[in-house]
C-alpha cells in the first residue's frame, strides 16, 4: 500500500511503541495532534517502524513534498531527553547503528531525498533514557517531559517552510 502525500510539509514519527523510549516518534505525533493546531500545509503521520516505505512513496511521488521532518529516538551517549537536530549527511557510518529509524537504507534514502529529490530533510531526535530488551510500552518520564519542546521545534520548522 502506498501513501499519497498532498501537502508540501510532512512530519513522520518513527519508532516502536512497544519498546519504551523507542516509541518517541509516535508519541510526538500523538502529542502534536492532541495539543497543537497543525497548519493546513502539514501532514503529521505515525510511521511506526515502516518509515522506509513512506520515504519511497515520497521519493517516487509527484514531488509535492518539499520539507520532510523525521522524529525518532537516538542513542548517541548524550543526556537523556536532550533534543538533537541531525542532518542526514552528518550521520556517520559508525553512528548509523545508534540511530534507530530502523537503519539502512533509511539514512541513505533520506540523503537521496535531500540531494536528488530536493526535499528539505530535517531530523529531530531525542536521546533515549532506556530502550528495554523486552516489550514495555511507554516512554520514560524524561522523554515524556521532552514532548512539548520537541513539538514546538517541529512546528517552528513547519512555519519556516
Amino acid at each position: 500500500m502506498s501513501v499519497v502525500f498532498d501537502t508540501p510539509v510532512v512530519v513522520l514519527g518513527c519508532g516502536n511503541r512497544l519498546f519504551g523510549d523507542d516509541g518517541l516518534g509516535p508519541s510526538v505525533v500523538d502529542h502534536l495532534l492532541k495539543n497543537f493546531a497543525i497548519p493546513e500545509n502539514v501532514t503529521v503521520l505515525d510511521a511506526g517502524t515502516g518509515v522506509r516505505n513512506l520515504l519511497f512513496d515520497i521519493a517516487l511521488g509527484e514531488r509535492i513534498v518539499k520539507k520532510l521532518i523525521v522524529v525518532d529516538a537516538i542513542d548517541a551517549g548524550r543526556t537523556p531527553g536532550e533534543i538533537l537536530e541531525i542532518d542526514p549527511g552528518e550521520i556517520s557510518a559508525k553512528k548509523l547503528f545508534d540511530f534507530s529509524m530502523h537503519q539502512m537504507p533509511t539514512s541513505n534514502l533520506l540523503q537521496e531525498l535531500k540531494d536528488l529529490c530536493r526535499v528539505d530533510v530535517k531530523i529531530f531526535s531525542v536521546q533515549v533514557e532506556c530502550i528495554p530488551e523486552f516489550v514495555r510500552p511507554g516512554l520514560s518520564e524524561t522523554l515524556a517531559r521532552s514532548l512539548p519542546e520537541v513539538c514546538r521545534k517541529i512546528l517552528k520548522e513547519c512555519a519556516a517552510a
